[in-house]
């Protein structure tokens, strides 16, 4: 039984050209789509950091909500202790004085002529705060002892919204906790409680 011939159709040159055309069409398009794809990333990128810009001043209203929300008060409440506080401030920048370089910035320091206590201000404070809070404490320690300033200093963190994780984890650390109640601020000392002293070391 005869075979069927194959019928094959000869390779001219234009026909391979055509096909590196449709190649070079298709890599072409490709390209393009890479192309536009980066775009549509960088536009994205975009966005994402217009996003963080304005969820992180969205974050400092709520910061400054917080402190116009548990700063009144707080000399009061401390008073009612007996401190006596004479003076209170805000927003204080503790700097080097040969540097000028800011070690450390306060949102509220009481004071008077026996006692410091440096109050930290976070909307919602975590435990990594109230790290962060205790070497902030060292290093005003460090600076009053450069400035021969004998008094004592003890910390606070005052609250408008805290877990009780870490209220538990700032009076263990011996920090005053002042957390925001209804329409005031309220001192938590709970029955034991001893507060931290950095004393002078000269």
């Amino acid at each position: 039984m005869n075979q069927p011939e194959l019928q094959t159709e000869g390779m001219t040159f234009e026909k391979v050209w055509a096909m590196f055309r449709e190649t070079d069409r298709k890599m072409e398009e490709t390209r393009q789509f890479i192309r536009e794809v980066s775009e549509q990333q960088k536009e994205v990128a975009k966005q994402m950091k217009e996003t963080d810009r304005k969820f992180g001043e969205l974050g400092n209203r709520f910061g400054e909500l917080a402190e116009h929300l548990v700063t009144p008060g707080i000399v009061d409440k401390f008073n009612a202790l007996g401190f006596h506080f004479t003076r209170d401030t805000e927003n204080n920048k503790f700097r080097d004085r040969e540097t000028g370089k800011t070690l450390a910035e306060v949102d509220i320091v009481l004071e008077n002529g026996d006692i410091v206590i440096a109050v930290e201000v976070k909307t919602k404070p975590r435990t990594k705060d109230v790290d962060a809070h205790l070497k902030r404490m060292d290093v005003l320690r460090r600076l009053a002892d450069y400035r021969r300033d004998s008094r004592r200093y003890c910390g606070a963190m005052a609250a408008a919204i805290l877990t009780d994780e870490t209220r538990d984890y700032a009076l263990a650390a011996g920090l005053y906790v002042l957390q925001q109640s209804g329409d005031t601020i309220k001192l938590a000392i709970p029955e034991g409680f001893k507060p931290r002293e950095w004393t002078a070391s000269f």
